[in-house]
C-alpha cells in the first residue's frame, strides 16, 4: 500500500471490536484517520494503542447525524464503514433500530460522502444476506438473496444503497460479507456469551437451539488482513468479497473448547430446543460456509480455523495474551 501516506481515512464504528483492530492496522501502515463512534457498543479502551498519535483523531459522533459526518469527512479520500448495530437476535435489535443505525446511517453518509472528496468506501456487511442458502460454501454470486433477519436486511438493504451511489456518483465500493468474526475485544456473540454463563454458573450452560447449528469462524487478525487485501484488489466499481474461514464449526464443539479453556469438567449442556427447526432465535442462520475463493485469489488465506479462532478468543477474553498478527510498516 505505497499510496498510504497520501491518503486519509474515516472509519465510522473505529472504536468498535473489528473497527479498533482496523484502526490500529491502518495507522501501522501510514494512514491518517478520523474515528467516529458514538461509545455505544465501542470502547474509548480499545483505542488505548493510539493514544497521543497525531495521525488519528477521535469525534465521538453519529453517522446518522450530518453535522457529524460532515465534519469527520474533511479531506477523507476512502471510507471504511463498521457502524451498526450488531446484534442479530430480534429481541436485542428491533425493527426501528436496525433501519435508523444500519440503513439510514448508510445513506446519512452517502450523501455527505458525494459531497466530499472521499472515493471509495468499504463497507462491513454480513453473510446474514445470504438467508438459508441452499449452496454451501456460498459464492458472493448466488442468488436468491433471501435475509430470514432483519440484521440481514438492513446490511443488504445498505449493499443496495451502496452500489446504486457508487454507479450514480462515480464512487468506487468495496462489499465485505463478513462470517462469525471473533476476538478478545468482541462484546457479543457465542464465545462472549458462553463465558458469561459459566462465570455465573460453572455447572450447567444454556445452549440456544437444538444443538446442530455450525458455522464460520474468523479470528480477528485474518479479519483484519482480509479487509487490507480487499481494498487493495479492488477492480471494478463495486466489488464484493466474502471474508470467511475454510471450515465450520458446530455450537457443541464451541461450549466444549470453552469449558475446556476455563478449565471446567462436567458441565451440563442444556439446549433450548429452539425456533423453526431447531435456530437458537428467530433469523438464525443455522448453516454458514462461505465460498473465499475470490479472496483467496487475491493472496488472502486464513492462519487459522475456525476452532482455533474460537480457542484463542476465549483464552483473549479470559484475559491470557493472543497473538497478533496486525501488519506494521
Amino acid at each position: 500500500m505505497s499510496e498510504s501516506d497520501l491518503l486519509k481515512a474515516l472509519i465510522t464504528g473505529g472504536a468498535g471490536f473489528i473497527g479498533s483492530s482496523l484502526s490500529e492496522a491502518l495507522v501501522n501502515l501510514g494512514w491518517n484517520l478520523n474515528i467516529l463512534d458514538n461509545i455505544s457498543s465501542g470502547s474509548r479502551d480499545n483505542l488505548v494503542s493510539l493514544n497521543g498519535k497525531k495521525s488519528v483523531k477521535l469525534v465521538v459522533g453519529d453517522c446518522t447525524k450530518k453535522a457529524d459526518v460532515k465534519k469527520t469527512l474533511t479531506d477523507v479520500d476512502v471510507v471504511f464503514h463498521f457502524s451498526a448495530n450488531p446484534e442479530v437476535r430480534l429481541e436485542l435489535n428491533n425493527p426501528r433500530t436496525c433501519f435508523k443505525e444500519n440503513v439510514f446511517a448508510t445513506y446519512v453518509l452517502l450523501e455527505e460522502m458525494r459531497r466530499s472528496r472521499a472515493h471509495t468506501m468499504v463497507f462491513s456487511s454480513t453473510s446474514t444476506v445470504y438467508g438459508d442458502a441452499m449452496k454451501i460454501p456460498t459464492p458472493e454470486d448466488y442468488t436468491p438473496l433471501e435475509p430470514i433477519s432483519l440484521y440481514g436486511a438492513s446490511k443488504l438493504a445498505s449493499e443496495a444503497l451502496i452500489t446504486a451511489y457508487s454507479h450514480t456518483y462515480g464512487m468506487k465500493a468495496v462489499i465485505l460479507r463478513l462470517a462469525n468474526i471473533v476476538g478478545p475485544r468482541s462484546r457479543h456473540g457465542i464465545v462472549k456469551d458462553f463465558v458469561t454463563k459459566l462465570k455465573k454458573d460453572s455447572r450447567e450452560l444454556e445452549i440456544l437451539g437444538d444443538g446442530s447449528q455450525t458455522k464460520s469462524y474468523v479470528f480477528i487478525d485474518d479479519c483484519i488482513e482480509a479487509i487490507l487485501k480487499a481494498y487493495e484488489a479492488k477492480g471494478g466499481r463495486v466489488e464484493v468479497f466474502n471474508i470467511g474461514s475454510e471450515d465450520q464449526i458446530g455450537v457443541k464443539r464451541i461450549a466444549k473448547i470453552v469449558c475446556d479453556e476455563m478449565g471446567l469438567k462436567g458441565v451440563k449442556f442444556n439446549f433450548t430446543g429452539g425456533l423453526d427447526g431447531g435456530r437458537g432465535w428467530k433469523g438464525d442462520v443455522k448453516s454458514m460456509l462461505l465460498d473465499t475463493a475470490k479472496l483467496r485469489s487475491r493472496g488472502w488465506r486464513p492462519g487459522y480455523n475456525s476452532e482455533e479462532a474460537v480457542r484463542l478468543t476465549v483464552r483473549g477474553v479470559l484475559g491470557q495474551t493472543a497473538p497478533s498478527k496486525l501488519p506494521t510498516t
